[in-house]
């Protein structure tokens, strides 16, 4: 009598194993379609975006300042201040504060938008 049991309960353990792997299945693909149907909006998402770099230049030319006066306002060479503008290096943290409170802005502004780089490992 308990092997007549048995049987029944792993047929519906296995029944309903296959149903959640078909499902698990079905999500899957029907993410990889989202993704792959959404990559003319993130092609133009990041043609939005900026490197930090550029948006410093931006509130600089805004603001009508050479680079020459931006580096003396805040302490530092004139070529840092070209090396931040080109992305060959960035801004200290106390140099992003003192660069928005220069340009009047929020720091915010400077980091929103922002085109940031992923460093995989």
């Amino acid at each position: 009598m308990g092997t007549s049991i048995v049987f029944p309960i792993f047929l519906i353990i296995f029944i309903v194993s296959v149903g959640i792997g078909v499902y698990i299945i079905y999500l899957l693909i029907k993410a990889l379609k989202k993704y792959i149907g959404s990559k003319e909006v993130r092609q133009e998402k990041q043609n939005v975006k900026k490197s930090l770099g550029e948006t410093i230049k931006d509130y600089r030319m805004r603001c009508q300042m050479t680079q020459e006066f931006v580096a003396e306002s805040l302490g530092v060479s004139r070529q840092a201040v070209s090396k931040w503008e080109t992305g060959v290096s960035d801004p200290s943290t106390s140099n992003l504060f003192a660069l928005a409170n220069l340009f009047d802005i929020e720091v915010e502004d400077l980091l929103k938008n922002m085109n940031v780089k992923n460093n995989s490992y």
